[in-house]
């Protein structure tokens, strides 16, 4: 029975079954390299759009506008220093929006971010800006001490609708950080929790692949509440809880505004976005941030160490095509006879030569199909690291464009590396290697 081209091809790379997996292995460590860095910028530049979603600026009071839209946007840190009420009506009279919904970071629960707004949070703001806010289960709140769960943060703690949850002032310790803090000899310092006052669970989202699905949601009047408690304790340690009625106006502060412009139908770009843009940054006491332009800036730099990488991922898969290279060339000491054989059975020069570019084209084959494997494992490791520790949920996928083209690349180059095993096979003697031998 005659011997196929697919057999024998077969038989020699499991015959050199280690050397094969080896250099297989080493193809696929540079196609994962480069799809997992190729699908982590895609995605993460898409998730921090879906965070930002259809505001235009966000005005805070921290030291940067990078840090404004971090801290703001996607919970970096809890911004600390605060709004007053009077400069928040101040700003949005100066000019006509869409909408200007006030936001106020500090409080946590469980190691989840609290951020206290008003209902125009979920029916005008989107994080994601084609879909709106939904809820899975429940409501938004409509008064004080109800809270609104996202996603992210409901799905992780179990939570569920009726639940009473008390907030911690501050970012309360998990209990990984603080069993590490102990096991280091730290002292642990335990913000304030707010026991006095319990939240009763109304709401939960439904996902929105941004950030704000691991945060809580509860109305300035609440925040406000809490806060005027602990002002009122300091001042009196057997002062009774505080309502609404208790909170004076140096109690109503803010952290941060989210503005959207009014905007002509099918555009998303106001047209005096410029000119409010520049206005509000002639008050040197806060900070104007732009979404979009802080993380086109921030992909900017982060696109100079992709570079890097890239590069890096690209000498590691020419040096797997060496590899190739040499596992094949260091294979035709052993396999002289096995080629002077076939040409005896009858196989052309060329055929023989067509078998060695076979053989290393379909290393270089498997080695990116397992590589692309590798990349979705790795895409999954790297986006539970985010998501565990910036809050950012993202959801990285090989762009399908980059995707062939990388696999036929390394097809080809596997294919070009076994050009020179293949010309010594090609000019393998008959005669000198069919003797007898010993």
């Amino acid at each position: 029975m005659a011997l196929t081209d697919f057999t024998i091809v077969r038989r020699s790379i499991t015959g050199r079954l280690f050397s094969s997996v080896v250099t297989i292995a080493t193809v696929a460590v540079a196609v994962a390299l480069m799809l997992v860095l190729i699908s982590m910028r895609h995605a993460g530049r898409a998730a921090f759009e879906r965070g930002s979603g259809n505001m235009h600026l966000i005005v805070s009071r921290d030291p940067s506008p990078l840090v404004a839209v971090l801290n703001g946007i996607f919970y970096a840190n809890p911004p600390q220093r605060p709004i007053a009420w009077r400069e928040y009506l101040a700003i949005i009279d100066r000019f006509p929006l869409e909408f200007a919904v006030p936001t106020q970071q500090g409080d946590s629960w469980r190691g989840y971010p609290v951020l206290a707004t008003n209902t125009d949070f979920f029916t005008q703001f989107r994080p994601d800006p084609v879909t709106p806010w939904k809820c899975s289960s429940g409501r938004w709140f409509n008064k004080e001490l109800e809270v609104v769960i996202g996603a992210a943060a409901a799905r992780e703690t179990g939570v569920r609708l009726g639940e009473k949850l008390v907030l911690t002032h501050g970012v309360s310790l998990s209990e990984s950080a603080r069993e590490a803090m102990l096991a280091a000899g730290q002292p642990v310092m335990e913000p304030h929790v707010h026991t006095e006052y319990q939240f009763e669970v109304v709401g939960i989202l439904e996902p929105t692949g941004s950030a704000h699905d691991r945060a809580l949601f509860i109305s300035l009047e609440s925040t406000w509440i809490l806060h005027a408690h602990d002002r009122r304790v300091a001042e009196n340690p057997s002062a009774t809880l505080c309502t609404n009625a208790d909170i004076t106006e140096e109690d109503r502060k803010i952290t941060g505004i989210y503005l959207r412009l009014p905007t002509r139908a099918g555009s998303d770009t106001p047209a005096n976005l410029p000119v409010v843009f520049d206005q509000l940054r002639r008050d040197t006491s806060i900070t104007v941030a732009s979404p979009s332009k802080q993380i086109e800036q921030l992909f900017r730099i982060v696109s100079n160490i992709d570079q890097v990488f890239l590069g890096l991922a690209a000498v590691v898969l020419l040096s797997s095509g060496v590899g190739i290279m040499l596992a094949l060339y260091n294979s035709m000491a052993q396999r002289r006879r096995q080629i002077a054989v076939l040409r005896v059975l009858g196989a052309s020069r060329s055929r023989v030569l067509g078998l060695i570019l076979t053989e290393s084209a379909v290393l270089g084959l498997l080695g990116a199909i397992t590589g692309v494997a590798v990349a979705f494992v790795g895409n999954q490791a790297v986006a539970a690291i985010m998501k565990a520790r910036l809050g950012l949920l993202i959801q990285p996928t090989p762009p399908p464009e980059f995707v062939m083209p990388l696999i036929l690349a390394t097809v080809v180059l596997a294919s070009l590396a076994g050009v020179v095993p293949g010309v010594m096979a090609y000019k393998t003697s008959v005669v000198r290697n069919l003797k007898p031998i010993g």
